[in-house]
């Protein structure tokens, strides 16, 4: 098995539940009172109880603002049609709406980026080519 893990930082537990386990229908996995895991697309995230920080820092992409300090998953380009209709159904608001960039170019994808209930920003990513994700 290779998979990475990440801890990251949330407001309380029931919501992220709600988000990663019942929204993203990511199978959960370990929890305690401060923590909970989940199968995050073939990868471990751990999502524990802490303070927010105090600013979000931000980069430009393509002139684009966007989180500096995000994760998320790349996935095949008819899942994540699904995924941006279940979000949007869900009423979850879009920090950058669904776009495709890279238009016509060996690296043409299709991005969006949400934010969890305890704002830890989220990409989701399609390659239109599966094999271009490390092309340069």
């Amino acid at each position: 098995m290779s998979a990475f893990h990440m801890a990251f930082r949330v407001d309380e537990i029931e919501s992220t539940r709600r988000f990663y386990g019942d929204l993203l229908q990511c199978r959960q996995g370990r929890e305690s009172v401060r923590w909970i895991d989940f199968d995050f697309f073939g990868n471990q995230i751990s999502a524990h109880l802490g303070p927010r920080p105090e600013r979000v820092l931000e980069t430009m992409v393509d002139d684009t603002s966007v989180p500096l300090n995000h994760f998320g998953a790349v996935i095949g380009w008819p899942d994540w049609e699904r995924l941006h209709q279940r979000l949007k159904v869900a009423g979850v608001p879009f920090i950058l709406e669904p776009q495709v960039r890279f238009v016509g170019m060996p690296g043409e994808q299709a991005t969006f980026f949400v934010s969890d209930p305890s704002g830890n920003a989220l990409e989701f990513k399609a390659y239109r080519q599966e094999d271009a994700v490390y092309q340069r």
